[in-house]
């Protein structure tokens, strides 16, 4: 395997790199634009003959095509994600998330690469904030490559929710709300998310590696959990909490097919919680 990741340095890259590297990958390549993170991951699998890592912004088209240079397979995880963000500032949100998914497709047929993959993401269903809209719309860039492919190469999409755990998550957030005294703002106790580990992100795009179709959108069943069980399982105390009612840039239930959501899959139960909460780092 001869694969790139775009935000290689983040939650999922991270878990995805180790994993092919593990497995024998050729060569293995993350591109991001944060140089901390970059050389955190140079010291953690640096050991690795077939690691490579580039400095690079997907917002930068010949950057992006220099890369894709000898790989198979891109993974295209680069994205402004936090939703309060994109909202502030809407046309940063587009051109990374938007224009950036645009220049990974350009790059990818012009360096000829044979599979492209997009993380999605659950707000990208019936989207009420920016970063939901940017996302769909990358969705629809993905998939409407296939058209102008012609079968050089196949693009296709995985759509889940919030990977536990990573940078920048509502349990970190809480952790360190909790560590400097501070309030722990939680929206809505009955709000449902829906839960997925790092390691079932990166099955669920080897998956689409190994057979995903054109103009696939493939999406996972997830069980999910209340924020109020989250907040019981992390021994917020009572007096800590700070209700802050949904913004309305969020959603009460996510939806991951438009059908159903999060307030109808398999519901985590608060020792679920405590014990995914004691195994992070």
């Amino acid at each position: 395997m001869r694969v790139l990741v775009t935000g290689g340095s983040g939650t999922f890259g991270t878990a995805f790199l180790e994993r092919v590297l593990k497995d024998g990958a050729e060569r293995a390549v993350a591109l991001s634009r944060h140089e901390v993170e970059m050389a955190a991951l140079q010291a953690r699998l640096g050991h690795h003959v077939g690691f490579r890592r580039y400095l690079g912004d997907v917002r930068d088209a010949d950057r992006l095509e220099m890369a894709f240079q000898g790989c198979e397979t891109v993974v295209h995880a680069a994205a402004l994600k936090r939703i309060e963000q994109c909202e502030l500032d809407p046309i940063e949100a587009v051109e990374t998330n938007v224009n950036g998914s645009k220049n990974v497709i350009n790059a990818a047929l012009r360096a000829g690469v044979s599979r492209c993959i997009l993380l999605s993401t659950d707000k990208a269903v019936n989207p009420v904030n920016l970063y939901g809209a940017t996302k769909l719309t990358a969705e629809r860039l993905f998939v409407a490559a296939n058209n102008i492919a012609g079968g050089r190469c196949k693009f296709c999409v995985a759509r889940y929710g919030n990977i536990w755990g990573s940078r920048g998550s509502v349990v970190h957030q809480w952790r360190a709300a909790l560590a400097s005294g501070l309030p722990v703002k939680l929206t809505d106790g009955e709000a449902t998310r829906y839960f997925m580990r790092p390691v079932e992100a990166v099955d669920l795009v080897l998956g689409l590696i190994t057979n995903g179709s054109p103009g696939e959108i493939r999406i996972p069943e997830l069980r999910a959990y209340r924020l109020g069980d989250l907040v019981l399982a992390a021994s917020v105390p009572f007096k800590r909490i700070e209700r802050t009612g949904l913004p309305p840039h969020e959603k009460m239930h996510e939806t991951l097919d438009g059908w159903t959501d999060s307030s109808e899959a398999e519901r985590m139960t608060v020792d679920d919680l405590i014990r995914e909460l004691d195994a992070l780092p």
